[in-house]
């Protein structure tokens, strides 16, 4: 029985196991995306989300807590260029998200050995998922919510009409 067991082995001595998810974390940092099986994509989800919420800004407000950070963060990674793209482009994207960095869409099986595949990836870079959504009110803890400026969705209604008129000169010139 596995009763109090948190940490999947993966099928692999510690060593290994770490080392391998260093070095799919450093690949999830560089490109934004990986596939990979989807008992390797729930164990990379615990290992760099505590990584990304290091690299926040508002744990990094004084030079000594943002070093210590990096240094931890280093020790996880092993790689300096990750950890740079880390602390830099992602940890901006991320600066506003309370948690829940990453997005794991399971895709169905492998086909040379029938294993569950899925692809991780970072939820600020996807622009499929994001350009159709507005941006939701945002609420205090006690339910207070805060005005969100819809300034944009204006826009974008005022320019529709404009368009559809375009595409029927269009049509009517063929």
């Amino acid at each position: 029985m596995r009763h109090g067991k948190k940490v999947n082995h993966l099928g692999r001595k510690t060593a290994h196991r770490k080392a391998m998810l260093a070095n799919m974390a450093c690949s999830l940092i560089e490109h934004k995306r990986i596939n990979t099986t989807v008992a390797k994509a729930k164990a990379l989800k615990q290992f760099v989300e505590p990584l990304i919420t290091k690299s926040k800004a508002e744990n990094n407000q004084t030079v000594e807590k943002g070093t210590h950070n990096r240094r931890i963060v280093f020790k996880n990674l092993r790689d300096k260029n990750a950890v740079t793209e880390l602390f830099s482009g992602v940890a901006e994207k991320v600066a506003d998200r309370p948690g829940g960095y990453t997005r794991i869409i399971k895709l169905g099986n492998r086909l040379g050995d029938n294993a569950d595949m899925a692809i991780i990836e970072l939820v600020d870079f996807n622009e499929l998922y994001n350009a159709g959504k507005p941006k939701a009110k945002k609420s205090t803890r006690r339910g207070k919510s805060k005005k969100v400026e819809s300034a944009p969705a204006a826009e974008t209604e005022t320019k529709a009409p404009a368009a559809d008129a375009e595409n029927k000169a269009d049509e009517s010139e063929k």
